[in-house]
């Protein structure tokens, strides 16, 4: 991908659908009795993969563009696949199948590609096998590829030691196989989409602050899912719409969930001229209308808490830091060591090459802002996170950006280039 400094965006844009709500429509409804539509679902290739995953399972799937149906066969209805299940780059996909195949009658594997399986699969293969289930590290290293057999599965009262929406799902998930309750509790509450969603297709799913309880049901229902737009693909062009000169953006229908916008709230603490507007709830989830105006940002501490809410945005957290006066530190945030890349070093690595001011620390970077900006050749290391912050980047240096591996942006925002070209007015 080659990227120009451009002299403002403006516009408005409705951002494809959010990635971890997709991936759940489709387990959730596959899952269910009856008929579940969906509209609104991200054709990312995370988010095929696990339509494809469910139908080696024997779940039909009609999918045309962002409109998808999915007909149900009950939480016992899948049936064995043909062959091991290929996750691809999806994580999401891997650790919440996991706690479905575990209450399976079959056995099955699943493995992805060479980024999925460094990527640490322990933390949910403790909790499951503390539930009975039968899954292991087919090398015994903690990592994939898995296999899983079947087994009786009982419940559990689950202190995580991390805040993660993954683990806490595939425990959840489990549990619909174990016809008792389990609790879940978490350092702070992670995203909570599959709480939400397990409860509009009639499960019972209680979240009281960071503890999450499941009690036993027989069925899930088909429903029907409304997609909001991913805040997390939102916030590139929230930070576009901040950094770049007179620029004045409407971002439609994003999900904004307590749970994931603490990108909202930092980029309001630097200075950002953002208006939530039109605020309303759909499926459970909140969502709104974002008016985004050029702004003269300021450096911040994000750290604690919030970290958890914005873990996926902090590479573009990192850019707009570099457009802002003053120093941010980001810290609590060594959950990035282990995404597609380790995104502390791959950001700071890059940013350098721009002429960024910025350093790694033990669990996140210090950025220093003031420095002029410089197009450059930069690496996205096949993480799509990595490569959308880079093109932000380079929308306010000085010259043009190049940046190697850029198709790996496919895997959760297929259409990013043509709606940034879509903004632009140079």
């Amino acid at each position: 991908m080659h990227i120009q400094p451009v002299k403002q965006l403006k516009g408005t844009l409705k951002v494809p659908g959010d990635k971890s709500i997709s991936h759940r429509s489709i387990m959730f409804g596959a899952l269910a009795k009856g008929t579940t539509t969906v509209e609104g679902f991200l054709t990312g290739e995370d988010c095929l993969s696990t339509i494809a995953c469910f139908r080696q399972m024997g779940i039909h799937i009609e999918q045309v563009q962002d409109k998808v149906t999915i007909q149900g066969k009950g939480l016992y209805g899948l049936t064995k696949p043909n062959s091991i299940l290929d996750v691809g780059n999806s994580g999401t996909t891997m650790r919440l199948m996991s706690g479905i195949l575990s209450g399976q009658s079959f056995e099955v594997n699943i493995t992805g590609d060479a980024s999925i399986r460094k990527r640490p699969m322990d933390r949910i293969i403790r909790p499951l096998t503390s539930m009975n289930a039968n899954i292991s590290s087919l090398s015994g290293n903690g990592l994939a590829p898995l296999s899983i057999k079947p087994s009786l599965l009982k419940p559990i009262d689950y202190i995580s030691p991390v805040a993660s929406a993954q683990v806490k799902s595939s425990i959840l998930l489990a549990n619909l196989y174990t016809g008792s309750t389990s609790t879940v509790k978490e350092p702070t509450l992670s995203r909570n989409h599959s709480e939400i969603m397990l409860n509009h297709f009639g499960a019972h799913v209680e979240i009281n602050g960071s503890l999450v309880t499941s009690h036993p049901i027989k069925e899930l229902f088909a429903n029907h899912v409304v997609v909001p737009s991913d805040i997390s693909s939102a916030a590139f062009f929230m930070v576009a719409g901040l950094i770049c000169p007179n620029s004045d953006l409407i971002l439609k229908d994003v999900g904004i969930n307590p749970t994931r916008d603490g990108i909202i709230h930092v980029l309001k603490e630097m200075n950002g001229s953002i208006e939530v507007i039109d605020k309303r709830v759909v499926n459970g989830e909140p969502i709104a209308d974002l008016h985004i105006k050029s702004s003269k940002l300021k450096g911040t501490i994000v750290e604690g808490d919030i970290i958890p809410t914005l873990i996926d945005e902090i590479p573009v957290i990192a850019v707009a830091a570099a457009y802002a006066e003053g120093t941010t530190i980001i810290k609590d945030a060594g959950e990035l060591k282990v995404k597609e890349t380790n995104r502390i070093d791959t950001m700071v690595s890059e940013l350098k090459k721009m002429n960024i001011h910025i350093e790694a620390t033990a669990d996140g970077m210090i950025i220093v802002g003031g420095n002029r900006i410089q197009g450059a050749h930069v690496q996205s290391y096949d993480d799509h996170r990595v490569a959308m912050s880079l093109a932000i980047a380079a929308l306010g240096a000085n010259g043009h950006t190049r940046i190697e591996n850029s198709g790996c942006i496919a895997i959760s925002y297929p259409t990013f280039e043509s709606d940034l070209s879509s903004l632009i007015h140079i």
